[in-house]
């Protein structure tokens, strides 16, 4: 399953990356976010890996990101591998004559055991979660409001 996201934030591109860039922050806008540990390389770095763990209704999720491309301002890509599902995502941010920026998310989610069910019953959950995610940071970035208690 492949998708596209895109989303305005009114906002400088330094400004935007700044607060991206920073897992300090990652709690203010992915929600049921618990933490994030790194287990190899050096934090940001590419071919680097991070032990991730999220609260989602009333399950624990660990997973694994593995950063393949650290181009920041312009680029991060990474994979995300969690029991059933492979997410490599590639974000883009492009500022416009506004000075606002532009974050493209594209998304290329693999699925295997219950997942895939998961994902043929209601394809349009992971895009949805993508997009929600995205709005958050927005709103974070913005207006500086934190989904860290919601």
């Amino acid at each position: 399953m492949k998708y596209q996201l895109e989303i305005v934030i009114e906002k400088p591109k330094n400004e935007v990356i700044e607060k991206f860039s920073n897992p300090d922050n990652m709690e203010h806008w992915q929600r049921g976010f618990i933490f994030m540990k790194p287990i190899n390389g050096k934090l940001g770095a590419e071919g680097s890996q991070n032990l991730l763990k999220y609260k989602m209704g009333k399950r624990e999720i660990e997973m694994t990101e593995t950063i393949l491309k650290n181009n920041l301002p312009h680029e991060f890509s990474a994979t995300y591998n969690a029991k059933g599902v492979y997410n490599h995502q590639v974000n883009k941010f492009t500022e416009t004559p506004e000075k606002h920026t532009i974050w493209a998310a594209y998304n290329e989610f693999k699925l295997s055991g219950f997942m895939k069910v998961f994902g043929w019953f209601m394809p349009g959950a992971f895009k949805k979660q993508s997009l929600k995610y995205m709005e958050d940071f927005k709103a974070f970035v913005e207006d500086g409001k934190s989904v860290k208690n919601e």
